[in-house]
């Protein structure tokens, strides 16, 4: 289950604190579990296009019913590890604070990530995620993303339109 982490105190929030808190930010949280994946597609860095359909179909049902509720159109697989090339820097774009016209839905397939994002009250907090969970960041919230020391996350994005995503600096 997903952590967050404040950046002035350092303070920690775990389990029921965390959905109560993000849900106060307006930050959707769910926790889907990865179980139902095979070890291959869990562990693998380098997913083939098939693999990744695999992925989505096993998560069909989920992403269906957050897309009803919040209007995604499109899903994709993003994978990132030391197999991708010029990782290091990818990592320095996507830890320049922006925001998005739509809202930016991670669901955590393996690995980790952080989702370091500017509160309602201005508080700049960590959203520490693991597999199985989802963060759905709204539209306009000061945020960036950056990887955990294991240094590596294969996620599922869900969009309402491409051009809605794009990072506004």
């Amino acid at each position: 289950m997903a952590k967050v982490r404040f950046h002035d105190t350092n303070e920690y929030l775990t389990g029921d604190d965390v959905i109560s808190f993000l849900e106060s930010q307006g930050i959707i949280y769910e926790h889907w579990g990865v179980d139902r994946l095979d070890e291959n597609l869990r562990n693998n860095y380098s997913p083939t296009d098939e693999e990744k359909q695999q992925i989505l179909a096993a998560f069909k049902p989920e992403i269906d019913s957050i897309s009803q509720r919040r209007g995604y159109l499109t899903a994709d697989i993003i994978v990132l590890s030391d197999q991708t090339p010029n990782l290091d820097e990818l990592l320095v774009k996507f830890k320049n604070e922006h925001h998005h016209t739509d809202d930016e839905c991670r669901f955590c397939v393996d690995g980790h990530g952080i989702f370091a994002i500017k509160g309602q009250d201005g508080r700049y907090f960590d959203a520490e995620l693991e597999p199985g969970d989802l963060i759905s960041v709204p539209p306009n919230y000061r945020h960036y993303f950056t990887l955990m020391d294991d240094r590596k996350i294969k996620a599922i994005r869900l969009f309402v339109t491409p051009a809605g995503w794009e990072a506004i600096y």
